[in-house]
């Protein structure tokens, strides 16, 4: 039985424990506590520690879904969870005032996993504000070697999440993904 490592990441309020919880097979377990900092102007709860989910594939095979807090200063925990990792799915907002900032904020700072994994990418809130577009992240990213899997998603919905996940998978393997 194979057993798979999956992170998701991204900025304080882009989806990760939602999309995670929307995927996971079994209860999310998740590390919240009340921001201190002007998190608390987006959202009354924001993870300190890890979001940890599971998704069961049908010869029993396990994919684990662990999500980082968004907050830099909690950046230690991306070393430790990233560990035996296969790839890393980045959530954006696009309601934030500068995604493309926080875009390359992450990248940089998972440069080395992902040149040693993969990463897809996933554009939350985009019903809320469709600039930019996906389009423009792909324009973004011409000036770097990614080329991701770059897709809108609803971080609640359970299709959205496993398309992004499923070409995180795709990119790492094609047969991962069958």
């Amino acid at each position: 039985m194979s057993q798979y490592k999956i992170i998701f990441t991204g900025p304080v309020g882009a989806g990760k424990t939602t999309a995670i919880q929307a995927i996971s097979d079994v209860p999310l377990i998740k590390t919240d506590a009340t921001p201190s900092d002007m998190t608390k102007l987006r959202k009354p709860s924001t993870t300190v520690a890890m979001d940890y989910g599971i998704v069961n594939l049908a010869d029993g095979e396990k994919i684990h879904l662990y999500g980082t807090p968004g907050q830099e200063r909690f950046d230690f925990m991306w070393d430790i969870l990233t560990t035996g990792g296969i790839g890393l799915v980045l959530l954006l907002d696009n309601t934030r005032a500068d995604p493309y900032k926080d875009m390359w904020f992450f990248l940089d700072a998972f440069k080395k996993y992902i040149a040693e994994t993969s990463v897809a990418i996933g554009i939350t809130q985009m019903d809320i504000s469709n600039k930019p577009t996906i389009a423009d992240y792909h324009d973004q990213l011409q000036i770097s070697d990614l080329n991701p899997p770059i897709f809108a998603v609803d971080a609640r919905v359970k299709n959205d999440v496993s398309l992004l996940v499923q070409s995180l998978l795709y990119s790492l393997d094609p047969i991962l993904a069958e």
